[in-house]
């Protein structure tokens, strides 16, 4: 079989898709309300968000931070009313760390603001055709995440 060489250059897409994934993440970002956590409350309660309840042993650790780290981030975030601990059933000494459903409420209203400006976004600048071929571009994006 004769494969065609490719048109485009891998680097330099590789470059332009970083530069204008970026500038979306921003616009995205700019479309909830404001924050006063850092990014280390923040991914916090996204790997709690996204994986579930965990320790601060085990948060501290998938974080890559120091144990007395976390506990600082940890007693923040409760203060807030974003997490609240409870016993591990396996082990009563640990306790273990999950979303409250005031930080559940927070995601899901920043999602919906994110996706109702995203959607505005694409059905006010782009073409039906255009909205095809960007849907077929997010089939490649997903693709390209589950790349090694």
């Amino acid at each position: 079989m004769n494969e065609q060489p490719p048109t485009t250059d891998a680097a330099a897409l590789a470059s332009d898709l970083r530069v204008v994934l970026g500038r979306l993440v921003r616009r995205l970002r700019e479309q909830t309300e404001g924050s006063d956590l850092t990014r280390s409350q923040s991914s916090v309660l996204a790997r709690l968000e996204r994986e579930g309840a965990a320790t601060a042993t085990a948060l501290a650790r998938a974080e890559g931070v120091r144990p007395q780290s976390m506990a600082k981030i940890v007693a923040v975030l409760e203060e807030a009313g974003l997490i609240s601990g409870s016993p591990d059933p396996r082990d009563g000494r640990k306790n273990v760390l999950s979303l409250t459903e005031t930080a559940r409420e927070q995601f899901r209203s920043g999602r919906l603001a994110k996706e109702d400006w995203l959607t505005r976004a694409i059905a006010a600048g782009l073409s039906p055709e255009e909205t095809d071929r960007l849907a077929q571009c997010t089939e490649l994006l997903e693709r390209l995440t589950r790349t090694p």
